[in-house]
């Protein structure tokens, strides 16, 4: 049904934009602005745009990039926020890739 990587939302530092994918609007407003608080102060804090993405095997990742030249962006900074995020949002992750491989690649759970 899907192929290649789903999007489900991303902030931009450079614009100050952040992006829901529509088809994850029927997520719980809790969700969505847990979702939108971390990537908000993600880039707030490292800059560059960040987009949590869905791979074709249903894992959830963090893809980070940065405008070329870009002296304001910290790497290193990028790195251990997005290790510090997985821990701590260890349990929202894990739920919203539970989510995905249900509603949007229609695997059976098995409880």
């Amino acid at each position: 049904m899907y192929n290649g990587k789903i999007v489900l939302c991303g902030a931009n530092s450079y614009e100050e934009k952040y992006y829901l994918n529509p088809d994850f609007e029927q997520l719980p407003d809790h969700v969505k602005d847990e979702l939108k608080i971390m990537c908000v102060l993600y880039v707030h804090d490292v800059g560059g745009i960040l987009t949590l993405v869905y791979e074709e095997n249903g894992d959830l990742c963090f893809e980070v990039t940065s405008a070329e030249g870009d002296a304001m962006f910290d790497e290193i900074g990028s790195r251990l926020k997005i290790k510090q995020l997985q821990q701590e949002k260890a349990e929202l992750l894990q739920s919203l890739q539970l989510y995905y491989r249900v509603f949007f690649m229609g695997e059976d759970l098995d409880l």
